[in-house]
């Protein structure tokens, strides 16, 4: 054994250094700043990281200490991280435990006084802590001027404009570096207390106009989002209107990104003009507010307003001073004489940005001496731009990838994302002295986060330009490196990072292969030739090579059809909403790809307990469970015959509980996938819930009542009775000892539940004036929310039940509601597309999130409080990060549910009726399309053409029936509820002689309208349920229409007046067509897993015969040629939407 007290450190300990400076890097501290915590010089940290010596026992205690308090140690692993470090410190002497485990309790201690759930923070939070008055201030990406130099006289000015003399938009120019960011930071800190609001944002990323002020309008109203479709205009008439109505600070930094490039005109780039009306109307018009902006380039909008007396000014930082200079310089470790300091200075123009990186070649390679690196002669005198090309071809190969990695990923990340990333292996070892040389040389910044690494603004858009002309000259010449060794859009990345990758590196990059090439041909020619020679390649050596290639074959030809990319080793590729037929994949290899998958519309979503495993229901009855939060589809199957309308997994996770409008209660083992019980007890099942301890399950459904069920074996256990109407929602206080229930008759009934048995029925709640469709406890059971279609969403205090309080900010009708784990935040979703996150606590609106274009039906938060899970209409599964309100992962389907057919009466043409809301009409012999008509919401349900066949009648769930032109393409008529309520329309039908229009809605109510001018001509109202079919008989007089609840009515087609009542077996209705002579009538229907067809004698009423050997539910009947009581045409026998 070596005696390290005789031969201290003769042999290096790479093992030793390479572990120190992997914690130094994890601590995101520079060697000079770690060494000022030691008190040690920076040469011995750098010793310790060559592994040529090791720190004392003293120092060793205090890097742990700062260690810990810097989270760079394995969370919830400290105290072996801390171990094995100690030990290989070739430290004689033992770790003190009790030291260790008081330093981390101490560790502890301090960090719990941060509120649980705090990263999701509201805008008033971050103000608060941040101003200390009443001011609310959202900070953004603002930097830390901890460290700030000089600039007081800047400041001052800055100062004046804005508080005394209340300038509208100030403006701060100078050349990349100067410290325009700093300042207007610095100045902000100065300045917020004078507003009632303040808004960082950086617009390094180039965000459109109007997500801008979306992202504005988040902290100042966040209910003004509430309208999806509003334009720039109406957008920036609002954004005055709070500019007038408060004191804002808006702060915009680098505005030179939105402006052309390489024209020095000052104007805004194409696509971005709406920044020039906002920088012009806010500059001109007349309110209390103020924009500063930071640019590198003046605006050609503030040329004609400067010298005016218009309250606008610029100001265009110069050189920082000279002491200012001198004490950056000594922050550096660059010692000289002040002549030399001056002549430094003034070679670098008094540049911050160039001093920093200059300083810290002079510190690595000439032992901080001003002197040495002047002799040198080779100083570059000039812009920061010359500096980084000097500073750029100086660096590593492994350098370079590294700064390209972080102009791609352009959002911090951590060493072990890094190495994750690599297309070809790294050593951790090597990567790290990349970083570590990065970081001596001020190109890199650390992130917000511990042990995390980003780009400056002024040093992310070198590398990004610098990027992609590496990349366009490696295509040009079909030399790919850079190509290989970087992926330009990943797969794998936040959603919201993807559209910048696409944006600003893809679309840029095909620019300039464009530039190169003569037209079309050539450029698709020589993508494909590289394509091509990419395949010659094995698959490690392929890289990100063709998913880079395709990126790029997407984007310009719009399509990827009929490609060759078999043999091709595929990474990191998006293929999500890309046409792919007759595209080949033979023997290619995939990796961190996505593909749209066969996804229909999402109806209900649920998590497990611990957040592992995600569940999604879907309208055509199929069911999916991810595991790893939503990252690999563990299990996909056709569960029911019909829409599946609630799911839920156990507490303990191991099984899942489906229900669906079919009217079955299936539970199923999620490891295997096996069913392992059915029950039926009605004809359709709306909502169900575990009970907290798991040992039964509770249903309900369009009887109105509420079902228990033993999740052992299925076996049922009571019914609860009360609800008047369909039962929508049900929820279980956290103890189980209370049970929710909410429907159709808008009331919330509550049971309290005493050992095996409820109680009888204690309290009603009233006050929602629609369908109550959600409830959910807080995870204290304090407070019941519910959720309605009257828009509103309403808090109950569980003690007293009365409403502690309203939120009222949906704009259409609530459809689920889900509180965050620790009961803080509460978040709702519905028809206005736009889920939304409260407060609770604070009483107060977080945000809305922006991306669905589809009714919103089902939400659910993630147990760590960070993230929600909405299903929507519009085929798509989001997972966004509720801390920025940014889409971070998008799941995409491309499923089309059709909701009704119907021949034109040629026989030659057919119309289709779908879920996304198009009308199509079909030519038969050839399968063409020949018109679609749009102008619907949401799903189309029911479609009749009129007796002629010149017109076409749609029905839909966005409360309108309209009327098409067959021969324009246009809306002839358009119809809807007197009453202007909310409803969906499910059929329509037009009278014999085409002058009349009826349908049914799903509130039991019949409307006649007249089919040329759309005035209503009469309302039949039936007990609350699903009137799924309206049919005129072939006479005239009488119209017929079917519901949920069994029954068929017979209507006086003239006066409205309701003539008879027809009751089958109780089942659901969901067609019924007339005989030719209008003398019988025939409905099918059904439940429990089988299907019925009644045969009725219209005039007497009675049931002349039943049809029960039906397999599945027939959902469409038509038989105007029944010449016999059985002889029904059953053209149409589907499930749920599809068919």
């Amino acid at each position: 054994m070596v005696q390290m007290k005789n031969t201290p450190y003769r042999k290096r300990d790479y093992t030793f250094g390479q572990d120190m400076l992997a914690l130094r890097t994890a601590m995101g501290l520079t060697q000079e700043s770690l060494a000022e915590r030691l008190c040690v010089s920076r040469k011995t940290i750098g010793r310790w990281e060559a592994g040529e010596s090791y720190p004392g026992i003293a120092h060793l205690k205090v890097l742990v200490a700062v260690a810990i308090e810097k989270q760079a140690f394995p969370s919830g692993q400290e105290q072996e991280a801390i171990r094995a470090f100690w030990q290989k410190s070739h430290r004689n002497a033992l770790l003190d435990e009790r030291w260790l485990q008081a330093l981390l309790d101490a560790h502890r201690s301090h960090r719990s006084f941060t509120e649980p759930g705090s990263e999701i923070r509201t805008r008033e939070q971050t103000s608060v802590s941040s101003t200390g008055n009443q001011s609310r201030v959202d900070w953004g990406e603002a930097l830390d001027v901890s460290i700030f130099y000089g600039r007081a006289g800047d400041l001052n000015l800055l100062s004046r404009w804005i508080v005394q003399e209340q300038y509208r938009m100030v403006g701060v120019l100078g050349l990349g570096g100067i410290g325009k960011s700093a300042v207007a930071t610095k100045c902000l800190h100065l300045v917020a207390a004078h507003f009632d609001v303040v808004i960082w944002r950086s617009l390094r990323d180039a965000p459109s106009c109007e997500a801008l002020l979306d992202d504005c309008f988040q902290i100042l109203a966040p209910q003004d989002l509430r309208e999806v479709s509003m334009s720039l205009e109406q957008r920036l008439r609002l954004l005055l209107k709070h500019l007038r109505a408060n004191r804002v600070l808006l702060v915009l930094d680098n505005l030179e990104v939105l402006l052309e490039d390489e024209k020095d005109t000052g104007h805004m780039r194409p696509g971005y003009e709406g920044y020039g009306r906002l920088l012009s109307l806010i500059a001109e018009t007349d309110h209390q507010s103020c924009l500063l902006f930071t640019s590198r380039e003046k605006p050609s909008i503030l040329v004609p307003l400067e010298g005016s007396r218009v309250p606008v000014g610029v100001l265009r930082l110069a050189r920082l001073d000279v002491e200012a200079c001198r004490q950056l310089l000594a922050e550096k470790g660059v010692v000289g004489s002040a002549a030399e300091q001056e002549r430094l200075i003034e070679a670098y123009g008094g540049n911050p940005l160039a001093l920093k990186i200059v300083a810290s070649t002079i510190v690595d390679l000439f032992s901080g001496e001003i002197t040495l690196f002047m002799q040198q002669g080779n100083v570059v005198f000039g812009g920061v731009r010359e500096l980084l090309n000097e500073q750029y071809a100086r660096l590593s190969k492994l350098a370079q990838q590294l700064l390209g990695w972080l102009a791609i990923v352009r959002e911090p990340v951590s060493i072990e994302e890094l190495l994750n990333l690599q297309g070809m292996p790294i050593a951790r070892a090597y990567l790290l002295e990349a970083v570590d040389s990065l970081r001596r040389r001020s190109l890199i910044e650390q992130g917000r986060l511990s042990g995390s690494l980003t780009l400056q603004s002024v040093v992310l858009e070198y590398v990004t330009a610098q990027l992609i002309a590496e990349l366009a000259a490696e295509i040009e010449h079909n030399q790919p490196q850079r190509l290989i060794e970087h992926g330009l859009e990943l797969a794998m990345s936040k959603e919201y990072v993807r559209q910048t990758q696409r944006r600003l590196i893809v679309s840029p990059l095909l620019m300039h292969v464009r530039k190169a090439y003569s037209g079309y041909m050539e450029v698709d020619t020589h993508l494909l030739t590289l394509l091509d020679s990419l395949r010659a390649r094995s698959v490690h050596a392929q890289g990100y090579g063709p998913a880079n290639v395709l990126a790029l074959l997407r984007e310009f030809r719009g399509h990827l059809r009929g490609l060759d990319l078999s043999s091709l080793a595929i990474r990191g590729a998006v293929f999500q909403g890309t046409e792919m037929q007759d595209t080949q994949l033979t023997e290619a290899t995939l990796r961190d790809t996505t593909f749209t998958e066969a996804l229909d519309a999402i109806r209900t979503v649920a998590l497990s307990s611990d957040g592992s495993l995600w569940a999604a229901g879907s309208w055509r009855g199929k069911v999916r469970v991810w595991r790893q939060g939503g990252k690999i589809l563990h299990l996909a199957w056709q569960a029911h015959t019909s829409t599946v309308s609630s799911l839920a997994f156990s507490p303990d996770g191991l099984t899942l509980a489906t229900g669906s409008w079919d009217g079955a209660l299936k539970l199923w083992e999620v490891e295997s996938g096996s069913l392992l019980w059915t029950s039926w007890r009605t004809n359709n099942i709306q909502s169900l819930a575990f009970m907290p301890g798991g040992q039964m399950i509770v249903s309900g459904g369009n009887d109105g009542a509420v079902q228990l069920w033993d999740s052992r074996d299925g076996k049922h256990v009571m019914t609860l009775s009360g609800q008047s109407g369909a039962v929508y929602a049900l929820a279980w206080h956290p103890t189980g000892e209370l049970l929710a229930s909410g429907g159709l008759d808008g009331q919330i009934r509550l049971w309290r539940w005493r050992g095996t048995q409820p109680a009888p029925e204690i309290r009603i709640l009233t006050g929602h004036r629609d369908w109550v469709f959600s409830l959910a406890f807080s995870p204290d059971g304090k407070t019941l929310a519910s959720g309605s279609f009257d828009r509103m969403v309403r808090l109950w205090d569980t003690e007293s039940w009365q409403v502690r309080e309203t939120l009222p900010e949906h704009m259409d009708r609530v459809r689920a509601l889900a509180w965050s784990s620790d009961g803080r935040f509460l978040a709702s979703c519905g028809f206005d597309q736009l889920p939304r996150v409260w407060d609770v606590e604070r009483g107060s609106y977080c945000l809305s999130l922006q991306g669905h274009t589809g009714a919103v039906t089902s939400i659910a938060f993630t147990p760590d409080r960070r993230h929600l899970l909405t299903g929507s209409d519009d085929n798509t599964l989001r997972v966004w990060d509720v801390v920025n309100g940014q889409c971070i992962y998008i799941l995409q389907g491309y499923a089309v549910s059709l909701y009704d057919v119907a021949w034109h009466p040629d026989g030659a043409r057919l119309a289709s009726a779908d879920s996304d809301a198009v009308v199509t009409v079909w030519e038969m012999g050839s399968g063409a399309v020949l018109k679609q008509f749009r102008g619907h919401r949401w799903i189309v349900h029911g479609i009749a053409w009129s007796p002629d066949g010149h017109f076409l009648a749609s029905c839909a769930w966005d409360s309108t029936v309209r009327v098409w032109d067959i021969e324009t393409g246009g809306m002839h008529c358009l119809m809807e509820n007197p009453g202007n309520d909310d409803t969906f329309f499910y059929g329509v039908t037009w009278s014999p002689d085409g002058k009349y229009l009826a349908s049914g809605n799903y509130q039991g109510r019949v409307y006649v309208w007249d089919a040329a001018s759309g005035a209503c001509r009469w309302i039949g109202h039936l007990p609350p349920a699903i009137i799924r079919r309206v049919e005129w008989s072939p006479d005239g007089t009488l119209l017929a229409s079917c519901s949920d609840n069994g029954s068929i009515s017979l209507w006086d087609a003239a006066t409205g007046q309701l003539q008879r009542s027809l009751q089958g077996s109780g089942s659901m209705v969901k067609s019924i067509a007339w005989n030719a002579d209008s003398s019988r009538l025939a409905s099918c229907g059904g439940g429990q897993g089988h299907g019925e067809i009644f045969i009725w004698d219209v005039q007497s009423g009675e049931c002349l015969d039943v049809l029960t050997e039906v397999s599945g539910i027939p959902m469409h009947l038509h038989g105007h040629q029944m010449e016999l009581p059985w002889s029904v045409a059953v053209v149409m026998a589907c499930y749920g939407g599809g068919m």
